[in-house]
């Protein structure tokens, strides 16, 4: 049967439609950029390959201009596109992340993870827990890439990114908690409009009066995508999902987060809820919230140039660059 006859088998538009022949139709996030050193931009950019066996590459960026003599602070970034869309190398991320450099003076690898449904969650956290590794590997003068090498500060590492990029960020935090990080210090981690669970099974329909002023969470399809794209969760309460089923939340291994939400966006609740969650766990760091009103999901995105926007991205700056 060839994708021209084939049903739709399951529809998540206006991101993904997957028919019943297997073939996957992402509608967002599949131009390519080139990379190119010493860009109008101000920032250079190269890509590399970081496991061939599984395909996990990244894209590096640099400003074109660094003191020899500083080290810069270094973020390592994941994507959003609920598990299933978009790159590093596409216009929204790419551009993005250029922006984001620019303002911070920052070191940034910004990681492709393996998408699914084709490779389903937990291939993502996999792929992106073994980019971290080959970062840090670098620490001590070590590894193959000279941006990393000469112009990184290890003492000042950063994770990021937006809904399931988010989602990432936390998940690798507490993995650092856990099992360490050699001697590379993460300072924080920059959660933007996170794709977490909601507080139970039961909540789809009703208010939280605290947190969501009163609006009821009605987004079941964000709770049906997350099952999707991970066939074999434990549900609506598995721990990557939902960071309060979490036991192991207290040990995150970082110092600060900060938590990113929109007045408008399906998330925001669970958003709040995390940064409520966090600050009660027993964490020893510090938890701030920033919200942004009348906009809605990574609005940032895809109007990077209003006031909003660019005020979401001071604030990002501000959170990496402060001592």
């Amino acid at each position: 049967m060839d994708s021209t006859t084939a049903e739709v088998a399951y529809n998540f538009a206006p991101f993904l439609r997957v028919y019943t022949d297997g073939l996957v139709e992402r509608l967002l996030g599949t131009d390519v950029v080139p990379p190119a050193m010493n860009s109008e931009t101000g920032v250079s950019t190269k890509d590399v390959v970081i496991a061939p066996e599984t395909g996990v590459s990244a894209r590096l960026f640099k400003p074109n201009s660094v003191n020899p003599e500083k080290r810069l602070p270094l973020l390592v970034y994941f994507h959003g596109g609920g598990f299933s869309l978009c790159s590093p190398y596409c216009s929204i991320y790419h551009n993005y992340l250029t922006s984001l450099v620019l303002e911070a003076d920052i070191i940034a690898v910004s990681v492709a993870y393996r998408l699914a449904p084709e490779n389903p969650v937990p291939a993502a956290y996999e792929d992106s827990w073994a980019a971290l590794q080959w970062v840090v590997s670098h620490c001590n003068g070590q590894g193959s890439e000279p941006w990393l090498k000469d112009h990184a500060d290890f003492q000042r590492v950063f994770l990021a990114g937006d809904s399931a990029g988010g989602n990432i960020s936390h998940n690798l935090a507490v993995q650092v908690g856990v099992e360490g990080l050699g001697g590379v210090k993460l300072q924080g981690i920059c959660v933007v409009h996170p794709y977490f669970g909601r507080k139970s099974e039961d909540d789809v329909g009703k208010v939280d009066d605290n947190a969501s002023g009163g609006r009821p969470d009605v987004r079941p399809g964000v709770d049906n995508r997350w099952l999707y794209v991970c066939p074999t969760t434990s549900g609506f309460n598995d721990p990557r999902y939902n960071p309060a089923a979490d036991e192991r939340l207290w040990r995150l291994g970082c110092s600060k987060v900060l938590v990113c939400v929109a007045e408008k966006d399906a998330l925001r609740e669970r958003g709040w809820f995390y940064y409520e969650t966090l600050g009660k766990s027993g964490w020893s760091g510090e938890v701030e919230i920033m919200e942004t009103e009348g906009e809605g999901h990574v609005f940032h995105l895809f109007k990077p140039s209003c006031e909003r926007a660019v005020t979401l991205m001071k604030r990002i700056v501000s959170f990496i660059n402060q001592e």
